[in-house]
């Protein structure tokens, strides 16, 4: 069963035809397309009035949880690869007994749980299953795999027990439940798969760049290659701030950019209001770990006085990430302050999802799905202030070895640099724009740094001055908005 099922003109069958759409434990038949009874309808077989309206789109309410009908491939080929992982430290030769019992009694787990789920079709049986997928992820950094097919085998096999279990067969407990296809007074869906497509793609990338690094820490290369720092990545690979981390911290990067990727996949075009609990922590994993991740990689300089090039478009790659993911976080957080207006609970809207039952009847619809590169980037606009306000930060990172600063003048413009180009970069979202105002202190910041600091030399204190007032000025203009937010427009300043 795929994770986009679509409701709209189409009734699904009742239990005599065996269809397991509709021979779920507690499900009911689904009513009748909605017309003008409908509601009352639904109202009076017990259904809540906000779950049975339906927007009057024509579309069916199904009553039902997505996941419990299990199609039995998925969790067949869950059950050759717990095999395979108990039968892998014998054939790929692991020299690790602590990873060996590791996979075997994760490999049981994943055969035990996915035979549950065939058998029992328990809901929380995928879920347990996902967790030792995770676990998967980190064994072989948290033992120190001392072999690279240790480390290949347990990376790929976590990742393919989550596809298996979760996102092949679909979320269970998701609620397919009719509603808007946008979000109300939106002119756009932020959570179709051309939109997540970016996001999904550049997760796979820093995965890529952070098992390389992940190779070196770990001793399976014995050279990393950096075409513009020379020795500077091993450097900042082999430094006593990476060394401070209990596991290899590139690889601690390589877990949760493919956790990232994989949770991407999740959900269907409505998971906005379907799934807010995986948007949340979707948007958790994304945005504040992913500013925290960023923080840490441009402190490279002040800490190990080194730069580190697949650090660095590990780090750009988040940053449009950012960027890209906001805007579905934003939507999900209106649909639960509608939700409430609506008098839901909720705390149940956010666990279990829901629909929203009132609609402006002169409201201008929102853009149809469509598959195209402008619809990747929806939402995400280009005002020339913001680039350049990029361009300043950059070039403010680049400033300390152009006029030969030390000390801590030169470790502010590293920094505080960077951060001007983070902040820039989130700003290119429509929902968050407002956030370019960080900027007008950070440019405050640069006026009065060579006077608080010292150890400016005349023409890095005037650089920094220049740099500081043309932020301030390029952070005053909102740039053009060319999506409509509904509730949200009013923060778009």
């Amino acid at each position: 069963m795929s994770a986009d099922h679509g409701l709209h003109g189409r009734a699904a069958s009742t239990p005599a035809t065996g269809d397991s759409r509709s021979s779920m434990h507690g499900s009911r038949p689904a009513s009748p397309p909605h017309d003008g009874g409908s509601t009352s309808k639904a109202a009076a077989d017990g259904m809540p009035a906000h779950e049975a309206a339906g927007h009057g789109t024509g579309t069916i309410d199904t009553g039902m949880v997505h996941g419990l009908a299990t199609p039995w491939a998925h969790f067949f080929a869950a059950i050759i690869l717990g095999a395979w992982l108990i039968t892998s430290p014998f054939s790929l030769g692991y020299r690790s007994m602590a990873l060996t019992w590791s996979d075997a009694i994760s490999g049981t787990l994943v055969i035990l749980f996915a035979a549950i789920t065939l058998v029992r079709r328990s809901p929380w049986a995928p879920w347990a299953s996902s967790l030792v997928g995770v676990w998967l992820l980190f064994a072989p950094l948290v033992f120190w795999a001392p072999t690279a097919a240790a480390y290949v085998n347990d990376t790929l096999a976590g990742a393919l027990v989550i596809a298996f279990v979760l996102l092949m067969p679909g979320m269970p407990g998701m609620r397919m439940l009719p509603g808007p296809a946008a979000p109300p007074g939106w002119s756009y869906n932020p959570s179709t798969w051309p939109q997540r497509a970016p996001i999904i793609a550049l997760a796979f990338l820093g995965f890529f760049l952070s098992r390389y690094m992940t190779a070196y820490q770990l001793g399976y290369i014995d050279t990393i290659w950096d075409p513009f720092f020379g020795e500077g990545t091993e450097r900042v690979l082999t430094s006593e701030v990476s060394r401070a981390f209990p596991i290899a911290d590139a690889g601690l990067g390589a877990v949760a950019y493919m956790v990232e990727a994989l949770m991407g996949f999740m959900g269907d075009r409505q998971r906005w209001r379907t799934m807010p609990w995986m948007v949340t922590f979707f948007g958790i994993l994304v945005v504040p770990l992913g500013i925290v991740s960023i923080t840490l990689i441009i402190l490279q300089p002040v800490a190990v006085g080194f730069w580190c090039t697949p650090c660095l478009i590990a780090a750009l790659a988040m940053l449009i990430m950012i960027a890209l993911t906001l805007d579905e976080v934003v939507a999900m957080g209106v649909f639960l302050v509608l939700a409430r207006r609506e008098g839901q609970s909720v705390w149940r809207a956010f666990w279990l999802g829901g629909t929203l039952a009132a609609v402006d009847p002169d409201e201008r619809p929102a853009r149809p799905d469509v598959v195209s590169p402008r619809a990747m980037v929806w939402g995400v606009a280009l005002p020339w202030n913001l680039l350049a306000s990029v361009a300043v930060g950059l070039w403010l990172m680049a400033a300390p070895a152009v006029f030969g600063t030390t000390g801590r003048i030169a470790h502010s413009d590293h920094l505080v640099g960077a951060l001007v180009v983070t902040v820039a970069m989130t700003a290119l979202a429509d929902v968050g724009r407002a956030v370019r105002f960080i900027n007008v202190l950070f440019g405050a910041w640069f006026i009065a740094a060579p006077w608080v600091l010292g150890g400016a030399t005349t023409a890095s204190a005037w650089n920094n001055v220049l740099a500081g007032a043309a932020l301030i000025l390029l952070s005053l203009p909102r740039g053009p908005v060319g999506e409509r937010y509904g509730l949200w427009q009013r923060f778009i300043r």
